[in-house]
C-alpha cells in the first residue's frame, strides 16, 4: 500500500495505450465491486475500450508512487453548446487521500471552470466532493426497475399500436442510417443520446450484448417513426436483468400512444426470455415519462446525480 505522501501525478491523454486501457479497466472493475455500480457510464466505457482517439474525449490518469494507477477521469468536450461533461473514480485502495479532489481540480482547470460531473449512485462521498469543488446539483437521473416474472410481477398489457403502424426488428446495416436520423430527431433535446453517430452505433453493435431480435422498429407508410432498443445484462444479479435501453418516437408521431406500445413490446420480449426484472433510466424532471413507467409497474431503484459549475 502506498503512503499518503507518495508523489501524485496526473497525465492528460487523448489516446491510451493497450496496457493503460487494461489498467483503467481493472480500476473500474475494483470500483464496481466496492460501490455496486459503474463509476463510468456505458458511453464512457466504450470510449475507453475503443483505444482510438475520439473528438473531444480526453483521459486523465492519476498515478502514485512508481506509477501505480490510483484514479481515472474521462472528459467529454464534444458538445458545442453544453459545458464539458466528466466522470471520475478513485481506486478503493487509494480513497481518502485527496485524489478525487485532485482529479476534480484538474478537470476544472482543463475546462476553464466550465464543467459538468456525474456522480453515479449519488454516494455521500461524491456529494461531498462536488461541494468541495464548488459544483451545484442540476440533474437527477433515475434508475427504475420492475419485476417481469414471478408472483409479484404486474401483468403486462397487450401493446396497442396507432392505426397504420407496424413493428419489426432492426436489420444491421440496412436500418442504420434511418435509425440514426430518427434517434437524432427524437432526442434533439438530449445531447448525449441525440448526437450518436454511425461510429457510436457500430461500437454498440460490436458489444456482446447486442441482439437485433430485441431492437424493435415502428414503421408507418414505409418510414421509421419510432423504436425500442432493449438490452440484456446477463451478469447482473440472479438470472440477469433486461433494460429498456432507449425508446424514441419521431416528433410528428408523438402523442398517439406509440411510445407506450413500443415500451410494452420490448418488456414482453424481455419477459419471454425469462428475465426476472427490467430496468431503465429516466430524468427525474421528466414527469410525463416517470408517470408512464410508474403505471407500467416501475419504481425508483437508485439515482445518478449530475453537478455543474455555476454558469
Amino acid at each position: 500500500m502506498t503512503s499518503p505522501l507518495s508523489p501524485r501525478q496526473i497525465d492528460t491523454l487523448d489516446r491510451l495505450a493497450p496496457e493503460q486501457v487494461d489498467e483503467v479497466t481493472a480500476l473500474l472493475s475494483a470500483a464496481l465491486d466496492a460501490d455496486g455500480q459503474h463509476a463510468v457510464s456505458e458511453q464512457g466505457r466504450l470510449h475507453l475500450r475503443s483505444g482510438e482517439p475520439r473528438p473531444g474525449i480526453v483521459h486523465l490518469l492519476l498515478t502514485v508512487g512508481d506509477g501505480e494507477l490510483a484514479g481515472y477521469a474521462q472528459l467529454d468536450g464534444s458538445d458545442l453548446v453544453e459545458a464539458p461533461a466528466a466522470e471520475l473514480v478513485v481506486h478503493p485502495r487509494h480513497r481518502g487521500r485527496g485524489h478525487g479532489r485532485a482529479l476534480g481540480s484538474a478537470l476544472l482547470a482543463a475546462t476553464g471552470k466550465r464543467l459538468r460531473v456525474w456522480a453515479h449512485g449519488g454516494h455521500a462521498s461524491a456529494r461531498h466532493l462536488a461541494q468541495v469543488l464548488g459544483l451545484t446539483l442540476f440533474r437527477e437521473l433515475r434508475q427504475m426497475r420492475r419485476p417481469l416474472t414471478g408472483a409479484d410481477a404486474p401483468e403486462l398489457p397487450e401493446p396497442v399500436l396507432p392505426p397504420g403502424v407496424t413493428v419489426r426488428t432492426f436489420v444491421p446495416g440496412q436500418d442504420d442510417a434511418a435509425w440514426l436520423a430518427v434517434n437524432a430527431e427524437a432526442f434533439a433535446h438530449h445531447p448525449e443520446q441525440g448526437s450518436l453517430t454511425q461510429r457510436d452505433l457500430d461500437d454498440r453493435k460490436a458489444e456482446s450484448w447486442f441482439d437485433p431480435a430485441g431492437f424493435f422498429l415502428a414503421e408507418k407508410d414505409g418510414e421509421l417513426v419510432g423504436f425500442h432498443w432493449t438490452k440484456v445484462h446477463a451478469e447482473e444479479g440472479d438470472g440477469g436483468i433486461g433494460e429498456v435501453y432507449v425508446v424514441g418516437v419521431r416528433p410528428g408521431a408523438q402523442g398517439g400512444g406509440l411510445g407506450k406500445a413500443l415500451t410494452v413490446t420490448g418488456l414482453r420480449h424481455l419477459a419471454a426470455r425469462g428475465l426476472p426484472a427490467a430496468m431503465l433510466y429516466v430524468d427525474g424532471d421528466n414527469k410525463a415519462a416517470v408517470t408512464v413507467y410508474e403505471r407500467l409497474g416501475f419504481t425508483t431503484h437508485e439515482t445518478d446525480l449530475m453537478y455543474r459549475t455555476e454558469l
